[in-house]
Parts: C-alpha cells; sequence; structure tokens
C-alpha cells in the first residue's frame, strides 16, 4: 500500500475526507462574492479558534503554583508533564501536518478544538500522576490538528502575494490565546481552583469548535470556486505539476535542499525563542535583581509586540517586496539581533531600555516565526503539500525547543554557585549558546535568498 493511499484511507476511515468538488459556477461576479465571503469568514474562524486551541494548551502555565502548594504535583513531576506535551506537539504537528493535506480541513479543525477539549476536561478531573502525562501528551498531539489546517487553508484560499499578510493575522491567535490564559484562566483559577484553568477552557472551546466548522469551508473547489491563482491571476515563478497525488508532493519535499534549510533556520530560531520564555524571568532575576513581577513585565511586553511584528511582516513581504519573504527575513533578524545584543551583550541596567528591547526582540521574533519558520516553507511547496511542510518543520522545531530546555538547565546548573547559603547562577556560557543560535539562524536565512515561490 502506498503511503497517498495510506494517508487517504486514515483520512476516510476518520470521516475527514475532503470534500468533493461540486459544479464550477461561471458567474464572475457571484465567484468574486463568493471568495471574499468565504475568504473573511475563514481567518476569522482560523485567528480565534486557533487562539483557543492555545488555551486548552497553556494551562498548566497558569495552575503549577496552586498544584504544587496543594501537594498534588512536584515541580519535577510538573517538567515530565510539560515535556509530554512538547514532545507531543512535536509529532503530533509532523504526523497531522500530513494528514491536513489529504483530508478536510474543515472537519479536522473541528475535530481537534474538541479533542484538545476532552483532554483538558480529563485533565482537571484527575488526581493521578500517570494520567496527567498520558493525558497532556495526547492533547500535545491532537494540538497538532490546528496547525495543518489552518496552513492548508492559508495556501489554499490565498495567494503567496497576499498569504503574508493573511498568515500574519492568523499569527496573532497566539498572542490572543496566551492572553486569555493569562488573564482569564488565572482570574478562574483564583476564584474557583485550579480544576477550571482546564475546565473553563475545555467547555469555551466546544461551543467554538461548532462555531469554527459553521464558518470555515475546505477547498475554494467544494464552493464551486476555480483555483485561488486563476482568479487572481497571481501565479508563482514555478507551476504546480499537473495530475501529482498528494503523496508524490509530500515526498518531494524531502528532497527539496531550501526545506531542509528552513528547518535548521526554524530549529535554531526556535532555541533563542523558548529560551528567553524558559529561562528570561531566572536571568532577569539573577543578572538584574528584578523581582518577578518586574522580570514577568518584561517577557509581557516581548510577547504582546510579536502580533504588530507578524502582522507588519506579511505587510512589508506582500506590499513591499511582491510576496518575497528573504528581503524582510533578512531586517527582521537585524532587528533581532539588535534587541538581543542590548538584552544580554550591552550591559543594559535601566528598565525602560530593557522593556524596548525585549519590544524589539519579541516584535522581530513575530515576524520570524511567521515568515522564516513557516510562510517562506509554504511558497517554496505545492500546495498539496502545505500541511506536510508545516509538520516537518514543527517537529525540528520542537524538539529543538526541547533539547534547548534539557542543555540550558544544564549549563545553568554547572555554573551555579552557592555564596552564603544563597545559589547564584552564571549565564554567560547560556547565553552564548542562545544567541549563537540567533546568529547561525540568519546566516541559513540568508541561503533562501533565492528560493523560488511555487503556485
Amino acid at each position: 500500500m502506498s503511503m497517498n493511499t495510506l494517508m487517504t484511507n486514515i483520512a476516510q476511515l476518520l470521516n475527514f475526507k475532503p470534500a468533493k468538488p461540486i459544479e464550477p459556477i461561471q458567474d464572475p461576479g457571484l465567484i468574486a462574492k463568493l471568495f471574499h465571503r468565504h475568504r473573511t469568514r475563514i481567518i476569522i474562524a482560523m485567528t480565534a479558534g486557533y487562539g483557543f486551541y492555545y488555551t486548552c494548551r497553556m494551562g498548566l502555565s497558569v495552575v503549577k503554583k496552586p498544584l504544587i502548594d496543594a501537594g498534588i504535583l512536584t515541580p519535577e513531576q510538573l517538567g515530565q508533564i510539560g515535556g509530554a506535551m512538547l514532545y507531543g506537539y512535536a509529532f503530533g504537528k509532523f504526523f497531522n501536518g500530513f494528514l491536513a493535506d489529504h483530508a478536510n480541513v474543515r472537519k479536522l479543525f473541528a475535530v481537534g478544538l474538541v479533542l484538545t477539549a476532552l483532554c483538558n476536561l480529563i485533565f482537571g478531573l484527575s488526581n493521578l500522576f500517570w494520567v496527567f502525562v498520558a493525558v497532556w501528551a495526547l492533547n500535545g498531539y491532537v494540538q497538532g490538528l490546528g496547525a495543518g489546517s489552518c496552513v492548508v487553508s492559508l495556501a489554499n484560499w490565498f495567494t503567496f502575494r497576499e498569504r503574508g499578510r493573511y498568515w500574519g493575522i492568523w499569527s496573532a491567535s497566539h498572542s490572543i490565546g496566551e492572553g486569555l490564559t493569562f488573564v482569564v484562566s488565572s482570574v478562574a483559577v483564583t476564584y474557583l481552583g485550579w480544576r477550571w484553568g482546564f475546565l473553563g477552557p475545555a467547555l469555551i472551546c466546544m461551543v467554538v469548535a461548532f462555531a469554527a466548522y459553521w464558518l470555515m469551508q475546505d477547498r475554494p473547489a467544494s464552493c464551486g470556486l476555480p483555483h485561488i491563482a486563476d482568479w487572481r491571476n497571481e501565479h508563482g515563478q514555478i507551476a504546480e505539476p499537473a495530475g501529482e497525488t498528494t503523496w508524490a508532493a509530500q515526498r518531494a519535499i524531502f528532497m527539496r535542499p531550501a526545506i531542509w534549510i528552513v528547518c535548521l533556520c526554524a530549529s535554531l530560531t526556535y532555541i533563542t525563542r523558548y529560551a528567553l520564555s524558559s529561562w528570561g524571568i531566572l536571568y532577569l532575576q539573577e543578572s538584574h535583581g528584578f523581582s518577578a513581577i518586574q522580570a514577568g513585565g518584561l517577557l509581557g511586553i516581548n510577547t504582546a509586540l510579536g502580533v504588530p511584528g507578524g502582522i507588519l511582516y506579511g505587510v512589508l513581504s506582500d506590499m513591499v517586496f511582491k510576496g518575497r519573504r528573504p528581503p524582510a527575513t533578512l531586517i527582521y533578524c537585524i532587528l533581532e539581533l539588535i534587541g538581543l545584543t542590548m538584552i544580554f551583550v550591552v550591559p543594559v541596567t535601566n528598565y525602560a531600555v530593557l522593556a524596548i528591547a525585549f519590544g524589539l526582540f519579541g516584535f522581530s521574533m513575530g515576524g520570524l516565526l511567521l515568515g522564516a519558520c513557516g510562510l517562506l516553507a509554504v511558497d517554496i511547496v505545492p500546495k498539496k503539500a502545505a500541511g506536510a511542510v508545516i509538520g516537518m518543520i514543527g517537529i525540528f522545531s520542537y524538539v529543538a525547543s526541547a533539547i534547548q530546555d534539557q542543555v540550558s538547565g544544564y549549563i545553568i546548573n554547572s555554573h551555579m554557585t552557592i555564596v552564603n547559603g544563597v545559589k547564584h547562577y552564571d549565564f554567560s556560557n547560556a547565553v552564548a549558546f542562545w544567541v549563537g543560535a540567533s546568529v547561525l539562524a540568519c546566516v541559513a536565512g540568508l541561503l533562501l535568498w533565492n528560493a523560488k515561490v511555487e503556485e
């Protein structure tokens, strides 16, 4: 049995088979009306819906202290649960990215929301460590249904010259989800107990799943609409092979050196991204003597600025560079390195200046995650392989993130000293690891300067 047949059979078995094309519409006015209507609904559903995916992924970050204080879990056990999620998400994003190319993404996206909600319900009703680990690993896996579905939709409903803007809007879902989790879930946990950090998002996501299904569509052909590139008269530099099977298009990405370079670039970028997320507060407390609130405020600025950073990257690459991502990526790489230099290399101690530095890093990271870690790869492969390529990047990125956490922890711990019974940490070697990863990511990105767009 071929891989193409296997994936198709899985999609059919789960009733995720792509919607059948219907009779093509001939009226140009009706075609334009339907494209505008469906594209608006799809981007709303993906942005809001994927934001709620995040609320069912990040609940653990809100309830760690209550779980520890209640004696339910230890910090070490919480780390094991979090690691299970990260590895589950890496493999889920990989496999489900490939599956999304063969499936009805409208169904896949909604079912993913229902499944992640069920995982949160089970987690919130349990007290057993092994159940926490198993359910959170499964939750990481089903979370991968969301990203693959969205990327396939973006590839099929938007051309390469406008995809950056809409991908930028969709990327705001990350911050929407984090904001909802940190604010709404924190309030729920404070007044109702730790279980509601999982039960609340789960119940809401059940409702959102139905709304997303109502708003979304599968491919344009399922609505009687033509290929998006034909309607917009925007074709890439390389014609997509006619009659090529989905699996053939997916298999071909493994033979593209540019895709491996994107995976390398994304892995290195994620090392720095998650280094600051995981160790940034401890670094600021140790190196600058900031309180947890002061350090958390700087990380909050970093997260918030990622939204305009991603949106502006999309506008810049679409409208200034006519769909070319490498020039915009270079600009954002320079901004990122300036931010990192201000944070780690130049001895900045002024809180306001550090706020600018973290804002600059977050702004640039928002664009790099959008372009160098996703959009560029989707641009240079056939649409039939859009989900697969984002899955391939995902497994490299999140495995690198997990390894980063272990390596950084080892480096930091090995340079710990005890003075008068107080632990002190030397971050110099860890900083070299983090900044070095970003420098290498920028170099890898330059190798993609002449990557050809496929539409």
